[in-house]
């Protein structure tokens, strides 16, 4: 078997379906975690053998080259010519500029898991207040019946969503888990994640929340 090799003067940067990866469920494996540590830092870094070495938290060369191999075939990770700075703004600012793009109909929330919206587009303000307590009960009726969501039907996916009668989706509730915190991601309509912004949103909520999760951890 050939060795592997990596590709000059590249920064490494999740896809949005590599962010998705990242944050949709709470298990973790050796991609998952390599991906978190990567949305930990505030500047894209440089593509090298030791990046991704302290990325993945480990010695082995080999083993570093597999995981990231693994990432690019399905399509988790992403080389960009130019580096990248994670926005610097507050959450306030931040949110109304990008949660349109994540619905056809340009109507999205983003909730804490206690069921308050920390930013909102297209819906009303009490409707945004009713939909972040909606989405805070679905989770724990979800922690409740996980069990036989997903080992008794086969069903992994922690999303909710509101169909019509032709099966098409009109509401979703998405979980994102940054660290140790939940959020709910609420579209009206079809979802987009295939969009930058949703890197930009995972990155910006990785850097304020997961990365501190981090730090108070090893201080």
């Amino acid at each position: 078997m050939a060795k592997l090799t990596l590709a000059e003067d590249l920064f490494l940067y999740p896809s949005p379906t590599g962010a998705y990866f990242c944050v949709s469920e709470h298990e973790n494996n050796k991609s998952r975690q390599f991906l978190q540590h990567l949305l930990n830092e505030r500047i894209t870094p440089a593509l090298s053998i030791d990046t991704l070495k302290h990325l993945m938290q480990t010695a082995d060369e080999e083993h570093a080259l597999n995981v990231l191999q693994h990432c690019q075939k399905l399509d988790w990770i992403q080389g960009l010519k130019k580096p990248l700075t994670a926005p610097d703004t507050t959450l306030e600012d931040f949110l109304p500029t990008i949660l349109a793009s994540f619905s056809s109909q340009k109507k999205s929330l983003l909730a804490d898991e206690q069921g308050f919206y920390l930013g909102s587009q297209g819906f009303p303000h009490e409707t945004a207040e009713e939909l972040s307590a909606l989405s805070a009960e679905l989770a724990i009726i979800h922690k409740r019946r996980s069990g036989l969501l997903k080992n008794n039907l086969g069903l992994a996916s922690q999303a909710w969503g509101i169909v019509n009668a032709y099966g098409n989706n009109q509401l979703g509730f998405w979980p994102l888990y940054i660290g140790r915190y939940r959020f709910m991601l609420i579209i009206a309509g079809t979802p987009f994640f295939n969009h930058p912004d949703f890197v930009s949103l995972v990155w910006t909520l990785s850097i304020r929340y997961a990365a501190t999760t981090t730090e108070s951890t090893h201080s």
